[in-house]
């Protein structure tokens, strides 16, 4: 009679283990009694009742999902490889145990349909530009979708896009000709201002002669600050004119003919 007294003292035991449940802080327990849903348990201590009660266990804590490589043809017909980052959490854990037989499993593949169907209606420029907002539409249907199984889709992240290489090379032969073309438009435009000073400047030395003679006796200063042994310049005929006249007064037979007549 010993060993079924011991027996009996060890199932009722396990019963009681059984029904004993301790959920943390971030978890909570759906409890189904006899196969109906009789409501959300937790946190702490939870008892069951063993044979009759099943618990399903949910955590509450955001659930960071790494979307696998995904082959997309844009709108432009680019081909590339994508990937993407999903952050979502369980808002509702009795419509995560009922309404989808595995949350985690039907996420994850609304998430890759998702991405290819959205990026394939998309062109590689505004891929590119537009990041921010290809985030948002992708978090919007996501989290749409996924509403009625008590999930919350707080943020979606294009992670990589993986180019072909040829589309990597024209892209550079397209970045290096717009540096050039800004580049040309920049060199122009300095043309153009040195010409418009230059046109004002004329202007000032037509109003104002003798900024003409400063501005040469300016250069020749700068001439000669230079180390060169011989310097030719150029003599303004204004400045000889006052010589030349002089000299003519001067002449004896300038001044022979003048009597002479």
């Amino acid at each position: 009679m010993l060993p079924f007294y011991v027996f009996l003292i060890v199932f009722l035991l396990f019963l009681v283990i059984s029904a004993i449940r301790i959920l943390n802080e971030y978890e909570r327990g759906v409890i189904f009694r006899l196969g109906r849903c009789i409501g959300v348990k937790g946190p702490g201590l939870i008892l069951l009742i063993p044979i009759v009660d099943r618990m399903v266990k949910v955590s509450l804590r955001t659930v960071v999902f790494d979307v696998p490589t995904q082959d997309i043809i844009t709108h432009d017909n680019v081909s590339m490889q994508v990937n993407a980052v999903v952050y979502f959490r369980v808002l509702d854990p009795e419509k995560a145990v009922i309404e989808v037989e595995n949350y985690l499993f039907a996420t994850s593949q609304i998430s890759q349909t998702t991405l290819r169907s959205v990026l394939g209606q998309v062109e590689l420029d505004e891929l590119l530009a537009k990041r921010d907002k290809i985030n948002d539409q992708l978090q919007t249907i996501i989290d749409q979708a996924t509403e009625p199984w008590g999930i919350k889709v707080s943020l979606v992240e294009v992670k990589h896009v993986d180019l072909p290489q040829e589309m990597k090379r024209a892209m550079a032969r397209q970045a290096e000709a717009e540096r050039e073309r800004r580049a040309k438009i920049i060199a122009a435009d300095g043309e153009r201002q040195a010409a418009d000073k230059l046109t004002e400047a004329a202007a000032v030395i037509e109003r104002h002669p003798s900024a003409l003679q400063l501005r040469f006796l300016q250069t020749l200063v700068e001439v000669a600050s230079e180390n060169n042994s011989t310097t030719i310049f150029p003599v303004p005929i204004d400045l000889l004119t006052p010589l030349l006249k002089q000299g003519a007064f001067n002449d004896p037979r300038q001044q022979s003919g003048t009597t002479s007549a």
